[in-house]
Protein backbone atom coordinates (compact mmCIF):
# COMPACT_ATOMS: atom_id res chain seq x y z
CA UNK A 1 0.00 0.00 0.00
CA UNK A 2 1.65 3.69 -0.77
CA UNK A 3 2.12 5.98 1.72
CA UNK A 4 0.12 9.12 2.27
CA UNK A 5 2.06 11.79 0.36
CA UNK A 6 2.02 14.62 2.92
CA UNK A 7 1.57 18.45 1.86
CA UNK A 8 2.58 20.83 4.14
CA UNK A 9 2.09 25.07 3.78
CA UNK A 10 5.10 26.74 5.10
CA UNK A 11 5.12 29.21 8.12
CA UNK A 12 4.99 32.72 6.23
CA UNK A 13 1.70 30.61 4.25
CA UNK A 14 0.11 29.51 7.27
CA UNK A 15 -0.17 32.77 8.89
CA UNK A 16 -0.95 34.56 5.95
CA UNK A 17 -4.43 32.09 6.06
CA UNK A 18 -4.78 32.93 9.58
CA UNK A 19 -4.07 36.04 10.04
CA UNK A 20 -7.57 36.95 10.84
CA UNK A 21 -7.41 34.00 14.68
CA UNK A 22 -4.13 34.91 14.95
CA UNK A 23 -4.17 38.47 15.15
CA UNK A 24 -7.42 38.02 17.72
CA UNK A 25 -4.94 36.47 20.22
CA UNK A 26 -1.93 38.49 19.48
CA UNK A 27 -4.25 41.31 20.50
CA UNK A 28 -5.64 39.99 23.39
CA UNK A 29 -2.19 39.08 25.01
CA UNK A 30 -1.12 42.94 24.02
CA UNK A 31 -3.99 44.66 25.64
CA UNK A 32 -3.26 42.22 29.11
CA UNK A 33 0.47 43.07 28.94
CA UNK A 34 -0.35 46.68 28.14
CA UNK A 35 -3.42 46.70 31.52
CA UNK A 36 -0.45 45.23 33.50
CA UNK A 37 2.08 48.07 33.27
CA UNK A 38 2.94 49.94 36.53
CA UNK A 39 1.79 53.39 35.73
CA UNK A 40 -1.94 51.44 35.05
CA UNK A 41 -3.26 48.43 36.84
CA UNK A 42 0.17 47.59 38.93
CA UNK A 43 -0.47 44.20 37.32
CA UNK A 44 -3.64 43.66 39.13
CA UNK A 45 -5.27 42.16 36.12
CA UNK A 46 -3.14 39.17 36.36
CA UNK A 47 -4.29 38.16 40.06
CA UNK A 48 -5.85 35.19 40.09
CA UNK A 49 -9.47 36.81 41.77
CA UNK A 50 -8.74 39.13 38.62
CA UNK A 51 -9.21 35.95 36.31
CA UNK A 52 -12.64 35.07 38.58
CA UNK A 53 -13.89 38.57 38.50
CA UNK A 54 -13.30 38.69 34.34
CA UNK A 55 -15.44 35.18 34.17
CA UNK A 56 -18.20 35.80 36.47
CA UNK A 57 -19.34 39.21 34.97
CA UNK A 58 -18.72 38.32 31.55
CA UNK A 59 -19.42 34.27 30.83
CA UNK A 60 -23.19 35.26 29.78
CA UNK A 61 -21.44 37.80 26.93
CA UNK A 62 -19.58 34.63 25.61
CA UNK A 63 -22.62 32.07 26.00
CA UNK A 64 -24.65 35.00 23.84
CA UNK A 65 -21.62 35.33 21.23
CA UNK A 66 -21.51 31.76 20.57
CA UNK A 67 -24.97 31.65 19.49
CA UNK A 68 -24.74 35.12 17.95
CA UNK A 69 -21.76 33.85 15.41
CA UNK A 70 -24.19 31.38 14.05
CA UNK A 71 -26.71 33.36 13.16
CA UNK A 72 -24.18 36.19 12.04
CA UNK A 73 -23.16 32.97 9.29
CA UNK A 74 -26.26 32.45 7.77
CA UNK A 75 -26.72 36.22 7.32
CA UNK A 76 -28.43 37.18 10.51
CA UNK A 77 -29.16 38.67 13.32
CA UNK A 78 -30.76 38.76 16.85
CA UNK A 79 -31.26 42.24 18.36
CA UNK A 80 -33.64 40.32 20.78
CA UNK A 81 -31.34 38.58 23.10
CA UNK A 82 -31.13 41.45 25.89
CA UNK A 83 -34.98 41.30 26.58
CA UNK A 84 -35.16 37.50 25.54
CA UNK A 85 -32.85 37.25 28.37
CA UNK A 86 -34.68 39.89 31.13
CA UNK A 87 -38.26 38.10 30.07
CA UNK A 88 -36.52 34.37 30.93
CA UNK A 89 -34.53 35.27 33.61
CA UNK A 90 -37.91 36.64 35.46
CA UNK A 91 -39.84 33.56 34.32
CA UNK A 92 -36.61 31.25 35.81
CA UNK A 93 -36.57 33.03 39.22
CA UNK A 94 -40.46 32.36 39.47
CA UNK A 95 -40.16 29.07 38.60
CA UNK A 96 -37.08 28.34 41.39
CA UNK A 97 -38.65 30.27 43.92
CA UNK A 98 -41.97 28.01 43.89
CA UNK A 99 -39.05 25.51 45.09
CA UNK A 100 -38.70 23.00 42.31
CA UNK A 101 -34.86 22.79 42.11
CA UNK A 102 -32.44 24.16 39.71
CA UNK A 103 -31.47 21.81 37.80
CA UNK A 104 -35.67 21.38 36.37
CA UNK A 105 -35.41 25.40 36.82
CA UNK A 106 -32.49 25.43 34.32
CA UNK A 107 -33.53 23.03 31.46
CA UNK A 108 -36.84 25.09 31.87
CA UNK A 109 -34.86 28.50 31.02
CA UNK A 110 -33.27 26.55 28.26
CA UNK A 111 -36.65 25.56 26.93
CA UNK A 112 -38.43 28.52 26.86
CA UNK A 113 -35.15 30.11 25.26
CA UNK A 114 -35.30 27.67 22.46
CA UNK A 115 -38.57 27.78 22.12
CA UNK A 116 -39.07 31.66 21.73
CA UNK A 117 -35.94 31.17 19.04
CA UNK A 118 -38.15 28.50 17.30
CA UNK A 119 -40.86 31.52 17.74
CA UNK A 120 -39.11 33.95 15.75
CA UNK A 121 -37.19 31.84 13.66
CA UNK A 122 -39.76 30.73 11.83
CA UNK A 123 -40.78 34.35 10.51
CA UNK A 124 -37.29 34.56 9.38
CA UNK A 125 -36.82 31.18 7.86
CA UNK A 126 -40.39 30.03 6.85
CA UNK A 127 -41.97 34.01 6.16
CA UNK A 128 -38.91 35.59 4.82
CA UNK A 129 -39.39 38.63 7.17
CA UNK A 130 -36.14 39.60 7.44
CA UNK A 131 -34.39 39.06 10.41
CA UNK A 132 -33.94 42.45 11.57
CA UNK A 133 -37.22 43.36 11.73
CA UNK A 134 -38.10 40.46 13.49
CA UNK A 135 -36.22 40.56 16.43
CA UNK A 136 -36.65 43.95 16.68
CA UNK A 137 -39.84 43.37 16.86
CA UNK A 138 -38.88 40.74 19.79
CA UNK A 139 -36.71 43.38 21.88
CA UNK A 140 -39.88 45.49 22.03
CA UNK A 141 -42.42 42.22 22.74
CA UNK A 142 -40.00 40.25 25.41
CA UNK A 143 -38.78 43.83 26.95
CA UNK A 144 -42.74 44.49 27.05
CA UNK A 145 -43.53 41.10 29.02
CA UNK A 146 -41.12 40.59 31.22
CA UNK A 147 -42.21 44.35 32.92
CA UNK A 148 -45.92 42.76 32.68
CA UNK A 149 -44.52 39.24 34.39
CA UNK A 150 -42.59 41.52 37.30
CA UNK A 151 -44.69 44.48 37.85
CA UNK A 152 -41.91 46.60 37.04
CA UNK A 153 -40.42 44.95 40.06
CA UNK A 154 -37.10 43.12 40.68
CA UNK A 155 -37.77 39.43 41.89
CA UNK A 156 -35.74 38.07 44.52
CA UNK A 157 -34.01 34.81 44.67
CA UNK A 158 -35.59 32.44 47.83
CA UNK A 159 -31.77 31.40 48.65
CA UNK A 160 -28.33 30.95 47.75
CA UNK A 161 -29.07 27.99 45.23
CA UNK A 162 -29.60 29.83 42.21
CA UNK A 163 -26.46 31.39 42.16
CA UNK A 164 -24.04 28.42 42.41
CA UNK A 165 -24.20 28.27 38.54
CA UNK A 166 -22.76 31.86 38.52
CA UNK A 167 -20.97 31.94 41.30
CA UNK A 168 -19.93 28.06 42.39
CA UNK A 169 -17.02 26.46 42.63
CA UNK A 170 -16.67 22.75 41.70
CA UNK A 171 -13.95 22.34 44.76
CA UNK A 172 -16.60 23.86 47.22
CA UNK A 173 -19.37 21.75 45.66
CA UNK A 174 -17.17 18.46 45.97
CA UNK A 175 -15.99 19.76 49.28
CA UNK A 176 -12.19 19.17 48.05
CA UNK A 177 -9.80 20.76 50.46
CA UNK A 178 -6.26 22.84 49.18
CA UNK A 179 -3.29 21.14 48.14
CA UNK A 180 -0.59 23.24 48.89
CA UNK A 181 -1.57 26.26 47.11
CA UNK A 182 -4.06 25.15 44.93
CA UNK A 183 -7.61 23.96 44.74
CA UNK A 184 -6.94 20.65 42.91
CA UNK A 185 -10.05 20.29 40.21
CA UNK A 186 -9.22 23.48 38.13
CA UNK A 187 -5.82 21.49 37.70
CA UNK A 188 -7.39 18.34 36.88
CA UNK A 189 -9.94 19.85 34.53
CA UNK A 190 -7.34 21.74 32.66
CA UNK A 191 -5.20 17.74 31.84
CA UNK A 192 -8.13 16.28 30.77
CA UNK A 193 -9.45 18.72 28.58
CA UNK A 194 -6.05 18.60 26.89
CA UNK A 195 -5.68 15.27 27.20
CA UNK A 196 -8.63 15.06 24.64
CA UNK A 197 -7.78 18.06 22.87
CA UNK A 198 -4.21 16.69 21.51
CA UNK A 199 -5.57 13.46 20.75
CA UNK A 200 -8.61 15.27 18.54
CA UNK A 201 -5.85 17.31 16.93
CA UNK A 202 -3.76 14.29 15.97
CA UNK A 203 -6.28 12.19 14.82
CA UNK A 204 -7.48 15.52 12.72
CA UNK A 205 -3.78 15.85 11.08
CA UNK A 206 -3.62 11.68 10.56
CA UNK A 207 -6.61 11.97 8.85
CA UNK A 208 -5.74 14.94 6.50
CA UNK A 209 -2.62 13.67 5.59
CA UNK A 210 -4.15 10.16 4.70
CA UNK A 211 -6.82 12.41 2.27
CA UNK A 212 -4.12 14.30 1.24
CA UNK A 213 -5.03 17.48 2.25
CA UNK A 214 -2.28 19.96 2.66
CA UNK A 215 -1.36 20.54 6.77
CA UNK A 216 1.17 22.68 8.72
CA UNK A 217 4.62 21.34 9.51
CA UNK A 218 5.16 19.13 12.34
CA UNK A 219 7.01 21.46 14.20
CA UNK A 220 4.90 24.26 13.82
CA UNK A 221 1.97 21.77 14.99
CA UNK A 222 3.46 20.98 18.28
CA UNK A 223 4.67 24.29 18.84
CA UNK A 224 0.56 25.67 18.70
CA UNK A 225 -0.14 22.12 20.76
CA UNK A 226 2.44 23.45 23.52
CA UNK A 227 1.29 27.31 23.49
CA UNK A 228 -2.22 26.06 24.25
CA UNK A 229 -1.41 24.14 26.47
CA UNK A 230 0.60 26.55 28.43
CA UNK A 231 -1.91 29.05 28.09
CA UNK A 232 -5.05 26.48 29.66
CA UNK A 233 -2.26 25.54 32.42
CA UNK A 234 -2.01 28.88 33.09
CA UNK A 235 -5.60 29.89 33.53
CA UNK A 236 -6.24 26.50 35.28
CA UNK A 237 -3.25 27.84 37.57
CA UNK A 238 -5.27 31.13 38.40
CA UNK A 239 -8.10 29.55 39.40
CA UNK A 240 -6.80 26.60 41.32
CA UNK A 241 -5.35 29.56 43.42
CA UNK A 242 -8.09 31.00 44.04
CA UNK A 243 -11.22 28.80 44.68
CA UNK A 244 -10.92 26.47 42.66
CA UNK A 245 -12.65 25.31 39.04
CA UNK A 246 -15.76 28.09 38.36
CA UNK A 247 -18.82 26.15 37.71
CA UNK A 248 -19.46 28.57 35.32
CA UNK A 249 -16.35 28.14 33.18
CA UNK A 250 -17.08 24.26 33.14
CA UNK A 251 -20.30 25.31 31.86
CA UNK A 252 -18.96 27.99 29.06
CA UNK A 253 -16.14 25.13 28.35
CA UNK A 254 -18.76 22.48 27.77
CA UNK A 255 -20.96 24.93 25.39
CA UNK A 256 -17.70 26.10 23.81
CA UNK A 257 -17.01 22.60 22.76
CA UNK A 258 -20.26 21.44 21.72
CA UNK A 259 -20.74 24.37 19.06
CA UNK A 260 -17.53 24.04 18.04
CA UNK A 261 -17.99 20.70 17.37
CA UNK A 262 -21.04 21.05 15.48
CA UNK A 263 -19.94 24.11 13.72
CA UNK A 264 -16.54 21.75 12.41
CA UNK A 265 -17.42 18.13 12.65
CA UNK A 266 -21.20 17.53 11.88
CA UNK A 267 -22.98 18.02 8.08
CA UNK A 268 -25.50 20.68 10.26
CA UNK A 269 -22.18 22.91 10.65
CA UNK A 270 -20.96 22.69 7.14
CA UNK A 271 -24.94 23.61 6.27
CA UNK A 272 -24.79 26.60 8.13
CA UNK A 273 -21.84 27.58 6.31
CA UNK A 274 -22.86 26.58 2.72
CA UNK A 275 -26.08 28.63 3.60
CA UNK A 276 -24.67 31.42 4.54
CA UNK A 277 -21.53 31.97 1.67
CA UNK A 278 -24.18 31.22 -0.76
CA UNK A 279 -28.00 31.06 0.46
CA UNK A 280 -28.92 30.49 -3.35
CA UNK A 281 -26.21 27.93 -4.48
CA UNK A 282 -27.09 26.24 -0.45
CA UNK A 283 -30.56 25.64 -2.11
CA UNK A 284 -29.66 24.49 -5.55
CA UNK A 285 -27.30 22.05 -3.87
CA UNK A 286 -30.46 20.18 -2.27
CA UNK A 287 -29.64 21.87 1.55
CA UNK A 288 -33.07 22.82 3.47
CA UNK A 289 -31.84 26.90 3.88
CA UNK A 290 -35.23 26.95 6.08
CA UNK A 291 -34.43 24.68 8.44
CA UNK A 292 -30.90 25.59 8.22
CA UNK A 293 -31.85 28.82 9.46
CA UNK A 294 -34.60 27.64 11.56
CA UNK A 295 -32.13 25.26 13.66
CA UNK A 296 -29.63 28.42 13.99
CA UNK A 297 -32.27 30.36 15.63
CA UNK A 298 -33.31 27.77 18.40
CA UNK A 299 -29.80 27.70 19.12
CA UNK A 300 -29.49 31.54 19.71
CA UNK A 301 -32.68 30.99 21.89
CA UNK A 302 -31.37 27.97 23.79
CA UNK A 303 -28.36 29.79 24.89
CA UNK A 304 -30.11 32.53 25.40
CA UNK A 305 -31.65 31.20 27.39
CA UNK A 306 -28.22 29.88 29.69
CA UNK A 307 -27.55 33.61 29.51
CA UNK A 308 -30.16 34.28 31.57
CA UNK A 309 -29.91 32.20 34.22
CA UNK A 310 -26.02 32.56 34.29
CA UNK A 311 -26.72 37.15 34.66
CA UNK A 312 -29.58 36.63 37.13
CA UNK A 313 -27.31 34.01 39.19
CA UNK A 314 -24.73 37.01 39.55
CA UNK A 315 -26.88 40.02 40.15
CA UNK A 316 -28.91 37.39 42.56
CA UNK A 317 -32.08 38.65 41.40
CA UNK A 318 -34.03 39.39 38.51
CA UNK A 319 -34.37 42.67 37.28
CA UNK A 320 -36.63 43.77 34.77
CA UNK A 321 -34.73 45.85 33.15
CA UNK A 322 -32.01 43.44 32.87
CA UNK A 323 -30.31 42.55 29.19
CA UNK A 324 -29.68 46.52 28.53
CA UNK A 325 -27.65 46.58 25.26
CA UNK A 326 -26.34 42.85 25.99
CA UNK A 327 -27.23 42.37 22.25
CA UNK A 328 -24.51 44.71 20.91
CA UNK A 329 -21.83 43.03 23.49
CA UNK A 330 -22.68 39.84 21.83
CA UNK A 331 -22.75 41.71 18.11
CA UNK A 332 -19.13 42.85 19.40
CA UNK A 333 -17.54 40.11 20.23
CA UNK A 334 -18.48 38.38 16.64
CA UNK A 335 -16.98 41.08 14.41
CA UNK A 336 -13.95 41.69 16.80
CA UNK A 337 -13.55 37.44 16.59
CA UNK A 338 -13.95 37.22 12.78
CA UNK A 339 -17.14 36.91 11.57
CA UNK A 340 -17.64 38.45 8.60
CA UNK A 341 -20.33 41.01 7.47
CA UNK A 342 -21.10 38.69 4.65
CA UNK A 343 -21.88 35.81 6.18
CA UNK A 344 -20.64 32.59 5.85
CA UNK A 345 -17.32 33.14 7.70
CA UNK A 346 -16.71 32.76 11.81
CA UNK A 347 -15.75 30.48 14.50
CA UNK A 348 -16.86 29.61 18.03
CA UNK A 349 -13.32 30.26 19.16
CA UNK A 350 -12.86 33.52 17.34
CA UNK A 351 -16.06 34.78 19.16
CA UNK A 352 -15.10 33.87 22.57
CA UNK A 353 -11.79 35.85 21.98
CA UNK A 354 -12.91 38.50 20.74
CA UNK A 355 -15.57 38.41 23.80
CA UNK A 356 -12.62 37.70 26.20
CA UNK A 357 -11.35 41.12 24.07
CA UNK A 358 -13.70 43.24 25.01
CA UNK A 359 -14.37 41.83 28.73
CA UNK A 360 -10.18 42.25 29.01
CA UNK A 361 -10.63 46.38 28.22
CA UNK A 362 -13.82 46.32 30.13
CA UNK A 363 -12.17 44.91 33.57
CA UNK A 364 -8.79 46.97 32.76
CA UNK A 365 -10.95 50.73 32.55
CA UNK A 366 -12.64 49.51 35.95
CA UNK A 367 -9.37 48.46 37.35
CA UNK A 368 -8.58 52.10 36.49
CA UNK A 369 -11.43 53.44 37.84
CA UNK A 370 -12.66 54.87 34.23
CA UNK A 371 -16.48 55.17 33.95
CA UNK A 372 -19.23 53.53 31.83
CA UNK A 373 -18.88 55.70 29.43
CA UNK A 374 -15.65 55.58 28.80
CA UNK A 375 -16.12 51.88 27.80
CA UNK A 376 -18.82 52.55 25.33
CA UNK A 377 -16.07 54.87 23.56
CA UNK A 378 -13.89 52.45 23.19
CA UNK A 379 -16.19 49.86 22.92
CA UNK A 380 -17.53 51.70 19.61
CA UNK A 381 -14.15 52.20 18.03
CA UNK A 382 -12.85 48.85 18.68
CA UNK A 383 -16.02 47.79 16.57
CA UNK A 384 -15.90 50.10 14.08
CA UNK A 385 -11.97 49.43 13.44
CA UNK A 386 -13.04 45.41 13.45
CA UNK A 387 -15.64 45.65 10.82
CA UNK A 388 -13.78 48.16 8.85
CA UNK A 389 -10.21 45.42 8.45
CA UNK A 390 -13.14 42.72 7.92
CA UNK A 391 -14.36 44.59 4.95
CA UNK A 392 -10.57 45.90 4.10
CA UNK A 393 -9.77 41.81 4.23
CA UNK A 394 -13.09 41.14 1.72
CA UNK A 395 -12.05 43.40 -1.02
CA UNK A 396 -8.21 42.89 -1.25
CA UNK A 397 -9.25 39.39 -1.55
CA UNK A 398 -11.90 39.77 -4.24
CA UNK A 399 -14.69 38.84 -1.86
CA UNK A 400 -16.57 42.13 -1.72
Amino acid sequence: MDKAIIHTSDTKTLIKNNIRNYSMFIMLAIIMLIFALPWLTKGTNFTPRNFYNIFFQNSYVLILAIGMVQVIIVQGIDLSVGSVCAFVGALSAMIYNTGIGMPVTLIASLAMGAAIGAFQGSWVAFFKIPAFIVTLAGMMLFRGLTYIVTKVNPISLKNEGYKLLSYGTLDEILGTKKIGAYYPMAIVAALLVLVIFFVAEFLGRKKKIANEFEVSPLSLFITKLVIIGLLTLGLADRFARYRGLPIVVLVLGVTILTFHFILNNTVLGRYIYAVGGNPRSAKLSGINSEMVIFIVFCFMGGLTGLAAVVFTGYMNSALPQTGNLFELDAIAACYIGGVSAGGGIGSVIGVVVGGLVMCTINNGMILMNLGTHYQYVVKALILLLAVFYDVYTRRKAGLG
